[in-house]
């Protein structure tokens, strides 16, 4: 399950915000023991985030993203000023910020992590396929539909959904997309709804939050469908969190507090991005 997690966190921070399963592991070597990190180490004057400076709609230098505006929620219940450690999530994201101590929380992390300490998951998301409204695709339920053979799929490679695409014997019609870019200067997600739009696929899969974001922002009407119901291969929905250093139980259990008493706020925030929100039995909340 933990393998599973970390390529969905790969995955979801993908574009320089995720670090692939394989990078995970190496970092893992440089954690300092548990027992030695307490919870003083939290600063207590300001809210320090650790984020990617260039990863919309997850976070940017200019606070736009949804976990920008989730971190300014808890800064104001906590009356401390938001502050910043800006760094590229790739390779050493962890280590050099929070673990290095320059911040005390990263908005955005799957459950059962070993990199980090979880807190109570704060949304449920999936991967999803992308259609044009109306298409051929209509009422699609999940990848084995025989619909597919026949289709051209947008997906990134290395992520959870292309094992299942290969399942289905789907990977000759798979289009793939780059996984570890710098936002910076590619866009994998939007280049995918790019191509859909205009035919070079007929279906793209991509990370909820990710798909539901630029999803909206295209002019074309396109229909989101949740993969939470895949029966072969790896699990495609994950519960995000916070995560945190190890050995700070008491602001684990201040966060929890805050997430549980905000938590219709925080579903605000991340319904305005688009992100496709499911609840334990894989329903849609309610846009």
């Amino acid at each position: 399950m933990k393998k599973n997690a970390s390529r969905a966190d790969g995955f979801a921070r993908a574009y320089v915000r995720q670090i692939a399963a394989s990078c995970f592991a190496v970092l893992a070597c440089f954690a300092p023991p548990a027992a030695s990190q307490t919870s003083d180490l939290v600063q207590r004057s300001a809210l320090r985030v650790c984020a990617d400076p260039a990863n919309m709609p997850f976070s940017n230098e200019n606070r736009e993203g949804f976990e920008n505006r989730i971190a300014d929620l808890i800064g104001r219940k906590l009356d401390m000023p938001v502050v910043y450690t800006w760094f590229p999530q790739a390779t050493g994201f962890v280590r050099r910020t929070l673990r290095a101590k320059k911040c005390d929380i990263i908005m955005g992390f799957a459950q059962g992590h070993e990199l980090v300490q979880n807190t109570n998951h704060y949304y449920r998301s999936s991967y999803v396929l992308v259609h044009k409204s109306g298409s051929k695709l209509e009422r699609i339920v999940n990848l084995d539909d025989p619909r597919l053979k026949s289709s051209r799929i947008g997906a990134i490679a290395g992520t959870p959904p292309v094992t299942v695409l290969a399942l289905n014997a789907l990977l000759t019609r798979m289009k793939p997309y780059p996984l570890m870019v710098d936002r910076r200067y590619e866009s994998p997600a939007e280049k995918m709804i790019a191509d859909l739009e205009t035919g070079e696929i007929n279906a793209a899969i991509l990370w909820g939050p990710i798909a539901g974001y630029f999803a909206r922002q295209s002019k074309q009407k396109l229909t989101l469908v949740p993969l939470s119901g895949e029966t072969k291969g790896p699990r495609m929905s994950y519960r995000i969190t916070f995560g945190i250093r190890r050995g700070e139980p008491d602001w684990k259990h201040q966060l929890n507090e805050l997430i549980a008493a905000n938590q219709d706020k925080i579903n605000t925030i991340l319904l305005e991005y688009g992100v496709p929100i499911l609840d334990e039995k894989n329903r849609l909340v309610a846009q």
